[in-house]
């Protein structure tokens, strides 16, 4: 399978790179990034600290769809949503690692979806994914008494906040209490805001050094906490779980897909 990556000289994208060469059945066959970039005409392999692959950086993304099965993009909304364009075009599988999408971005999203396999995820690594499911049966089981807090960190380059990994999480223990997240979400706490409000469900980032991304949910209840907590020690299980969605993706009729449905949850 011929993957492109989108975002390939960026510290995620080179350890895409990297996942796809490990991978069986799959071949590094492209690489995009900005025009001008001083990495571009580089061969994809040495970016990702590999033998040449025979294939180098380019800017032509239009070229990258039309060449490759399928393409991984972690980068930012605004150059996701204009691939999402090129998805639905030629009908190229697209894995979508990017967060902070605003609701046009994400309707672009869903438009091309009709005519391409998507899969979106906010987190691609299998542990999350089990860590979602974790936090909706914990929502469900536990009573309103339990406040839930969410807490999440990451290194000190991450733009949104918080994290698509955190929004992720909470939707899921909203999902578990039946309730519309958007209608409960406390996302900023500043001043004198008083009481909790119950039935809340809270967020609080942190940024800091190179942490790759640590997330704990807290069920804060009387007499008692519960916590859940999921720490990633390296990219490269996220970018193991992009080039898993990918694969899978290859055989899947046009849709929107999740992590959910690559590992079959």
């Amino acid at each position: 399978m011929k993957i492109g990556i989108i975002g390939a000289a960026g510290r995620m994208g080179r350890m895409l790179l990297a996942a796809v060469d490990a991978a069986d059945g799959a071949v590094i066959a492209g690489g995009v990034e900005a025009p001008g970039h001083a990495d571009l005409g580089t061969d994809l392999g040495k970016l990702a600290g590999l033998d040449g692959v025979g294939v180098t950086l380019t800017s032509d993304a239009e070229a990258l769809f039309q060449a490759v099965d399928a393409v991984i993009d972690f980068t930012v909304p605004v150059v996701t949503t204009l691939n999402a364009h090129l998805a639905k075009k030629f009908g190229t599988v697209l894995v979508i690692g990017t967060t902070g999408m605003d609701e046009a971005q994400q309707a672009t999203i869903v438009t091309a979806s009709i005519s391409a396999a998507i899969v979106q995820a906010a987190n691609y690594s299998v542990g999350v994914n089990v860590l979602l499911g974790l936090v909706e049966q914990a929502a469900q089981i536990l009573p309103e008494a339990y406040d839930i807090e969410i807490l999440e960190m990451h290194h000190h380059h991450k733009i949104d906040a918080p994290s698509g990994t955190a929004l992720a999480l909470g939707h899921a223990a909203a999902a578990g209490r039946n309730v519309n997240l958007d209608e409960v979400a406390d996302k900023v706490r500043d001043g004198i805001i008083g009481p909790r409000k119950s039935g809340d469900i809270g967020f609080a980032t942190l940024r800091g050094g190179d942490v790759v991304g640590d997330h704990t949910v807290m069920f804060a209840g009387p007499g008692e906490r519960v916590e859940i907590t999921h720490k990633a020690a390296s990219r490269e299980v996220f970018a193991n779980g992009a080039v898993r969605a990918a694969l899978w993706g290859i055989d899947q009729k046009p849709g929107l897909y999740s992590m959910k449905n690559v590992l079959g949850f």
